[in-house]
């Protein structure tokens, strides 16, 4: 299935014992309309607040008529904030986080005050220089260590991860960061996005990246950016995967 949310009101996307998460919310709803136990599995994680323009996950069910009629009712189910977009089937096999080829996200920097935006992006009313913010942004590509924007005490068994793009482009007074790699470290992007600023406002240079990249300290990185202005936008699979019919 693929879905999208709005993430403000969730702690993110899996299931915690003492919050509330999209996961438990679309588990909850999937399970009272079939009428059993269902589980899913998330194409990833996503943290507190963020948001999903294209989400993916699995589930294993074998009765379902018609999935038109579940995605209708599911979508009636659920509150405002998430909505399915597609059900469908795929093989035995499929997996939604490990078939995953590249994830893809966006962050929304407003540079102009708008009470449209507030809940949605991050407002930074500094000038910056955008094209050295691009000049940092294309070293990420000659790296694969990224444990100086990963969160700090993070159980993970590598730090490495292929970044296939990272650049910035403005869209009137809404500045767009879009990234794509194999895989992502917990925070990774925000950290990344505050890094490239604090470059945009002349903190640091474009070189300066580099060191940082090469330090595998997160304290030598920028900080964080706040949650609400990152946003899931896209995960790459096999076309067998998404062509399959059943």
């Amino acid at each position: 299935m693929t879905f999208s949310y709005f993430g403000k009101g969730y702690h993110g996307w899996q299931r915690q014992p003492n919050a509330i998460t999209v996961q438990e919310v679309l588990e909850k709803s999937l399970s009272t309309l079939l009428g059993d136990k269902i589980e899913l599995v998330g194409a990833g994680r996503t943290d507190a607040g963020v948001h999903a323009k294209e989400m993916y996950a699995h589930f294993e069910f074998d009765q379902i008529v018609s999935l038109s009629e579940l995605e209708f009712r599911l979508n009636a189910f659920l509150p405002e904030d998430i909505a399915v977009q597609s059900i469908f089937k795929v093989t035995s096999k499929a997996h939604a986080r490990f078939d995953a080829k590249s994830r893809t996200y966006e962050y929304w920097v407003v540079r102009d005050k708008d009470p449209f935006l507030k809940e949605h992006s991050f407002y930074i009313n500094k000038t910056l220089d955008i094209k050295a913010m691009n000049t940092a942004a294309s070293f990420l590509l000659d790296f694969t260590n990224f444990q100086s924007f990963s969160k700090s005490n993070t159980d993970v068994k590598t730090f490495n991860c292929k970044i296939d793009s990272a650049f910035w482009t403005q869209k009137e007074h809404l500045l767009i960061f879009t990234i794509t790699a194999d895989r992502f470290l917990r925070n990774m992007v925000r950290a990344i996005v505050g890094t490239l600023l604090e470059v945009g406002r002349g903190k640091l240079s474009p070189e300066d990246v580099k060191t940082i990249i090469k330090s595998k300290d997160r304290r030598e990185a920028g900080p964080s950016v706040p949650a609400k202005g990152l946003y899931l936008t896209k995960i790459k699979y096999p076309e067998t995967i998404l062509n399959f019919h059943g």
